[in-house]
Parts: structure tokens; C-alpha cells; sequence
């Protein structure tokens, strides 16, 4: 094998192969180079100008009610279902919210034809699966508390948008406390 190689070397096949393998070399060592040096072009700058003056907040903060109590007309006039609030991150019922609920028994009991849809509602905070998940618990929590006070379970669906659908626009506790709530609507 050596004997054929010197063979070929006299004869002038291996110079060759060798001449035309250095420029070869050189470019494929060139190329990485070159491309790194002229890299990525730069962004052109954009001059902005002097930033405006902000205005300062607020002190107080602002809240503004989206939508009220839910008024049905009955046979015997306007009534009225009441919203159910919660305490930060909870889903048991507040006292207070129990009132409000035997008031709610007592339009559904007496009309039977009547159905309604719990919604379950968050304040901001949280992830939006967390105040999903949040949400529907408060809403089967009314939906328990009614069906107990002897509403037909057909007759109360429930769905949470957790923090989708504000009922007080802003951002402070005032609003937060107006957002979590279990919200009715009447489908019948």
C-alpha cells in the first residue's frame, strides 16, 4: 500500500489531490469566520421623546357598579334575587350572605317556574384557573345552600368566569370584596 501510494505521488495524482484540498480548507475555515464577524445588522435607534408627566393617582380609589340586584316581575309585582358575597379567597357563606339567601328561598319557593343560573365570581388576584376553580366552588356553595332550603336541583345550574366579568371596576379592596360573589340569573 505504501509502495502504491509513492507510485501515485511520483506520478503527480496525490499533488494534486493535495493542491486543490488547501484552498478547500481555507474557505470552509473562512466562511464561520466571516459570518461571525458581519453578524446581525443593528436596530436602528428611535429617538423617543422626554417622557410625558404622569398624573398621580388617585387617592381614593374608583369603583364602578356594573350591574345591580337581579328584579323579576311576579304576579304579585317586582322581586327582587339578591348577589351573595364572599370573603377573600373562601366559599363558605358569611352570615350575612345566609339572610340574603333565606330572602332568595323564599322568590324561588314561591315561584316554582322560576330558574336560575348561579354565577361564581373572583376579585383579580390569583391565576385565572385558580379563580375559575374558586368561582364554581362558590357557586355549588349557593347552589347547596338552596337546594337544601328545598329549590329543585333542576332548577339552579351553575357556571364560574372567575375574574372575567367585574361587577365593580378598580383596583382596592373596595372593589375586590363587591367582586366576589355568587350572581344570579334568571333563565325562566
Amino acid at each position: 500500500m505504501v509502495r502504491e501510494a509513492r507510485e501515485l505521488h511520483r506520478k503527480g495524482v496525490i499533488a494534486s489531490m493535495v493542491s486543490w484540498r488547501g484552498p478547500l480548507l481555507g474557505l470552509v475555515l473562512l466562511l464561520p469566520v466571516a459570518l461571525l464577524l458581519s453578524g446581525c445588522p443593528k436596530k436602528p435607534e428611535v429617538q423617543t421623546a422626554a417622557p410625558a408627566a404622569v398624573a398621580p393617582e388617585p387617592a381614593e380609589e374608583v369603583v364602578v357598579v356594573v350591574e345591580e340586584e337581579v328584579v323579576i316581575e311576579t304576579e304579585e309585582g317586582p322581586v327582587t334575587i339578591q348577589d351573595v358575597f364572599f370573603d377573600y379567597d373562601k366559599s363558605v357563606i358569611r352570615p350575612d350572605a345566609r339572610e340574603a339567601l333565606d330572602e332568595d328561598l323564599r322568590v324561588l319557593n314561591e315561584n316554582s317556574g322560576l330558574r336560575v343560573v348561579i354565577e361564581g365570581h373572583c376579585d383579580e388576584r390569583g391565576t385565572n384557573e385558580y379563580n375559575l376553580a374558586l368561582g364554581e366552588r362558590r357557586a355549588k356553595a349557593v347552589r347547596t345552600y338552596l337546594m337544601a332550603g328545598g329549590v329543585d336541583s333542576d332548577r339552579i345550574s351553575t357556571i364560574s368566569y372567575g375574574e372575567e366579568r367585574p361587577f365593580c371596576l378598580g383596583h382596592g379592596e373596595t372593589a375586590w370584596q363587591c367582586n366576589r360573589r355568587g350572581h344570579f340569573v334568571v333563565v325562566e
